[in-house]
């Protein structure tokens, strides 16, 4: 299954039973992926961040299945100040954080590695060669087995790319960022605070690099495809949003899908992995459901010709 089981409200929000129920699910369906950080969900008032690293870490301890999980965590956002609900504190790529914050992690998540390890936001206080050494140094010691780089510009991934490769360092070969069906206006920015938006550069540039993958995330935009309590966000509201809807529905409808498992099918049919956020059951389901859908040719086409 090549969808990542966003974990953000583990432990929280969604409970610990209801946590390893649904984590249970996942895997029997066949999902391996799993993203999380070191700072969810540190916005909720009286939470540290620890919380979904930690119910990871406690299903995989009561499973002992850590080697048919692919685990996903993050570096760089989690604020310094307790109770900061932004990233105004956020602790950034210093050499030392990134080795504290690896450190942390692997503690939390009660394993010796981390799958692929992520630059969670630009820091561009800290020389991008410290930051990138630091990953190094935890490759080297087998502490992190792949590197990704989250809400990252394109030209400052190029750069980063180089100096690995000039170095001998392990390169960034995972993209993380803000993507879905629908296309924004130009120069608009997400209310999210942290939220880096796909661009058409962007896509660009990851055609041209084989090596790289595209984790989406935000790719069901909070349930505003299928839920009317849930309105499409502003940067979304131009004419292309109407046309695009109107033929997200009718290949919905084609297939005896809904609007979301098209929205995955059509990410995942373009080489993306879409990271898909669940809090109950039947949301899991429904995400279970896209990982068979397919869309051929024509209906690709359809969907990508709307504008």
């Amino acid at each position: 299954m090549n969808i990542a089981l966003g974990t953000i409200p583990f432990g929280t929000t969604v409970g610990m039973q209801e946590t390893f129920a649904i984590l249970d699910r996942f895997q029997e369906a066949g999902g391996t992926m799993l993203d999380t950080a070191n700072n969810y969900p540190f916005w909720v008032a009286g939470r540290s961040g620890d919380e979904s690293e930690l119910a990871i870490g406690a299903w995989l301890a009561a499973r002992g299945n850590r080697e048919e999980v692919f685990i996903s965590t993050k570096v760089g956002a989690r604020p310094t100040v307790p109770g900061d609900t932004t990233l105004d504190s956020a602790e950034g790529l210093s050499a030392a954080t990134v080795a504290r914050g690896a450190e942390g992690s692997l503690r939390r998540l009660g394993t010796d590695y981390i799958d692929v390890y992520w630059s969670h936001i630009e820091d561009r206080s800290v020389p991008i060669e410290e930051t990138l050494g630091a990953f190094d140094e935890l490759a080297r010691a087998g502490k992190i087995r792949s590197l990704g780089a989250s809400n990252m510009a394109a030209w400052r991934l190029e750069r980063a790319r180089n100096v690995s490769g000039a170095r001998g360092w392990m390169p960034y070969t995972y993209l993380q960022l803000r993507h879905t069906y629908l296309r924004p206006r130009p120069n608009t920015r997400p209310a999210e605070a942290g939220h880096t938006l796909v661009s058409d550069e962007t896509l660009d540039y990851l055609a041209a690099e084989p090596d790289l993958t595209l984790w989406a995330y935000n790719t069901l935009m909070f349930g505003a495809y299928t839920r009317p309590d849930r309105p499409i966000a502003d940067i979304y509201d131009h004419p292309g949003t109407t046309r695009r809807l109107a033929v997200l529905h009718e290949v919905a409808d084609e297939l005896g899908a809904t609007p979301n498992q098209v929205v995955l099918a059509w990410l995942m049919a373009g080489g993306v992995v879409p990271i898909v956020g669940v809090s109950t059951m039947e949301q899991l389901e429904e995400a279970i459901g896209a990982s068979g859908l397919k869309l051929d040719a024509e209906l690709r086409a359809r969907m990508d010709a709307a504008c």
